[in-house]
């Protein structure tokens, strides 16, 4: 009986205390309402950019003859593939767009576009090519919709990748610094370089993109990227793309996918 009675003691204890706490968080108003990721945003990457070609200007200026695949960590099946590469087969095919897949479309010379669809997707598009990618934040909601292999653009995952002090402040607002990251999978087969260098359907795509203000009030957007396809690739293949900052859209052309 005496155990009991100082079972009873706690539970009622533990309850006064749990209503109290609301009670005390009722008059405050209670929890804050939930940051949307537009609005939480540690960085502005919207608005029109273009691509500065600042190395492998052979690889992505013009297509490489086929059979180039330098710095590429290839297997001997990608080899396989790229040694055999015709674009006149693409193009009877319908598959002129396969240099223009998430993990070799930013690689391109081209512009982009990016803006808010919606609180939570990102919309970002390519004069290249004439393709548009949706980085939907939440893995739940990115991840309902998309086959593997169905789709040039795949899957896309976002998240703000906050720098620790910016993660502690993010309730407050806009927090200081941070970064973009995309993780892309069920991308339909494409091309990391226009001369047939493949990845396939399997190949998970990640992307940090970076904003950088410089003097003169120019901003640079700096996208690295980690493609990781263990059927075609030995090793993960990173790569780095700087695009500058236009101040309108007077210069933005979109063009068809060529498989030349």
């Amino acid at each position: 009986m005496k155990n009991s009675h100082w079972l009873v003691t706690i539970l009622v204890a533990v309850a006064a205390a749990y209503l109290l706490g609301a009670q005390a968080e009722a008059q405050r108003g209670g929890p804050p309402a939930p940051i949307s990721p537009r609005a939480g945003a540690p960085v502005d990457i919207t608005g029109q950019w273009v691509s500065l070609i600042t190395e492998d200007w052979r690889y992505r200026q013009f297509t490489p003859p086929k059979g180039d695949y330098g710095s590429l960590p290839l297997l001997p099946p990608a080899r396989k593939i790229a040694d055999s590469w015709d674009p006149a087969r693409d193009e009877a095919a319908g598959e002129q767009c396969k240099a223009y897949g998430a993990a070799g479309l930013l690689r391109l010379p081209t512009r982009l576009r990016i803006n808010w669809n919606d609180e939570a997707t990102l919309k970002l598009e390519t004069d290249a090519g004439t393709q548009t990618r949706l980085f939907q934040f939440g893995s739940t909601r990115a991840n309902a919709g998309g086959t593997p292999g169905g789709d040039w653009q795949g899957v896309s995952t976002a998240a703000w990748d906050y720098p620790q002090a910016a993660f502690a402040a993010r309730g407050g607002g806009r927090a200081p610094g941070g970064s973009l990251k995309v993780v892309t999978v069920k991308m339909r087969p494409g091309y990391l370089r226009r001369n047939g260098i493949p990845y396939s359907a399997n190949a998970v795509l990640t992307e940090y993109f970076d904003r950088f203000d410089v003097p003169g009030g120019d901003a640079l957007l700096v996208v690295t990227a980690e493609v990781v396809d263990s059927e075609y690739l030995a090793t993960p293949y990173w790569t780095s793309q700087q695009f500058k900052r236009e101040s309108d859209a007077s210069r933005w052309q979109p063009t068809p996918c060529t498989a030349r």
